[in-house]
């Protein structure tokens, strides 16, 4: 699994690293035994993105604010640390710049540092939330949070949907550019992922990738691997991608009409597609309806377990929620299970040494978070986090039995009991 980049912590970044797996680098599953339960501890939050967790007993909140930007001002950021299990604030930086508002992104370096980049600003933070370096990025619209590549470089995109996106690569220890801004073949609404030293791209309607030239000391596109997947269909752009090693997998029509849930919200008439492409190869690809229905919508992306060859695709718009078993090699899509009506909308948690899988059901206008078998789709157990908001954001791994989700409006620390 990639992320020389970031801390050796159970889940330093957004979807645990940079490959976006959605599975935490170390510790064991919530290993749920008969008789065994969820409970919750929630509180309000100032629109929580995603918490990480740093050292033993550290956890990391990002928060943003958003009233400012519907008069058209700037807004601003904030990091807390957080009592692993009250949720209450221990630290807490102050403002962070940041300009045109949408949820921002946060990791822990390897250097030990916290990075954030919300707005146009990127944030250098140590460990007590204190403030170390400040850059404003080039663009003024609001950048798609970040990745950390395997040297060490901090790679970030402005988000645009008419535009070509920019590039930039910031040095870890001042967040200078390393290298002039470098302009995308098209606009970019979804969040980067990498491997390594390579950063993949889904553009508004292609997916590529840019390699790190160590010599240049400049990312390169790499004018041999590129996929078209809007061709000649009448979908809308696609979301973050998940990179298997193997493949890129992510789903379409992701343009919506999302204010506190999902479903409801889709905009192109067709439905939604789960897409796989061969990172070897670009022209191995495939695209599968998910759920078949008029109107299918998402935000993130799918979870693919590698080593059961599963994949995890869902409908937001539509309330449905589905899974195939996978060939290694490409091709061959076995169904495995569905649940409809089903409100799954946020990212994943997968803990890969027990199969279990953590996601969220809006349903009776509120919020609960499932813990699901992977391969055959069966409940072991849900709690009722109390939030109003479908979660369409980041949770993470926790300490212990325990994983902490985030839905705008609320943080709930979820634990076996």
């Amino acid at each position: 699994m990639s992320g020389a980049g970031y801390l050796d912590s159970p889940w330093p970044a957004e979807d645990g690293g940079p490959q976006r797996l959605q599975v935490p680098h170390s510790g064991a599953g919530l290993n749920l035994r008969a008789g065994e339960t969820l409970g919750c501890v929630t509180r309000n939050t100032f629109l929580s993105t995603m918490t990480v967790l740093g050292a033993p007993g550290e956890v990391y909140l990002l928060t943003h604010a958003a009233l400012r930007a519907r008069l058209g001002l700037p807004t601003t950021a904030c990091v807390e640390l957080i009592d692993p299990g009250t949720l209450k604030t221990r630290r807490r930086s102050p403002r962070l710049a940041g300009g045109p508002m949408w949820p921002g992104g946060m990791a822990l370096h390897r250097n030990g540092d916290l990075y954030v980049v919300y707005g146009r600003y990127a944030h250098r933070l140590n460990r007590a939330c204190e403030p170390v370096a400040q850059w404003q990025l080039p663009v003024n619209q609001p950048y798609n949070s970040f990745v950390i590549l395997d040297n060490g470089l901090i790679v970030t995109k402005n988000l645009s949907d008419t535009t070509p996106a920019r590039l930039s690569v910031l040095d870890a220890a001042t967040l200078t550019p390393t290298c002039p801004d470098q302009d995308c073949p098209e606009p970019s609404i979804a969040r980067l992922s990498a491997i390594g030293n390579t950063v993949y791209v889904v553009g508004v309607r292609s997916i590529f990738r840019y390699h790190w030239d160590d010599t240049a000391q400049r990312l390169r596109l790499d004018t041999g691997w590129r996929f078209d997947y809007i061709g000649t269909t009448s979908q809308s752009y696609g979301w973050d991608v998940v990179l298997d090693g193997r493949h890129a997998w992510f789903m379409d029509n992701g343009r919506h009409r999302y204010v506190i849930r999902m479903i409801g919200a889709g905009v192109s008439p067709t439905p939604n597609r789960l897409i796989r492409v061969s990172l070897s190869d670009a022209a191995d690809h495939q695209s599968f309806a998910v759920s078949g229905l008029p109107h299918g919508s998402i935000t993130n992306p799918p979870l693919v377990d590698p080593q059961r060859r599963v994949v995890v695709a869902y409908d937001s718009a539509n309330s449905y929620l589905r899974a195939w078993r996978f060939d290694l090699a490409g091709g061959a899509m076995t169904p495995l299970w569905e649940k409809s009506p089903f409100g799954c909308a946020s990212h994943m948690v997968l803990y890969p040494d027990t199969g279990e899988l953590v996601v969220n059901d809006y349903r009776q206008l509120g919020e609960e978070v499932v813990l699901l078998d992977i391969e055959s789709g069966a409940e072991k157990a849900r709690v009722r986090t109390g939030g109003i908001t479908q979660g369409v954001v980041f949770p993470s791994a926790g300490w212990g039995r325990d994983v902490y989700w985030s839905s705008m409006g609320r943080l709930a620390r979820v634990f076996v009991q």
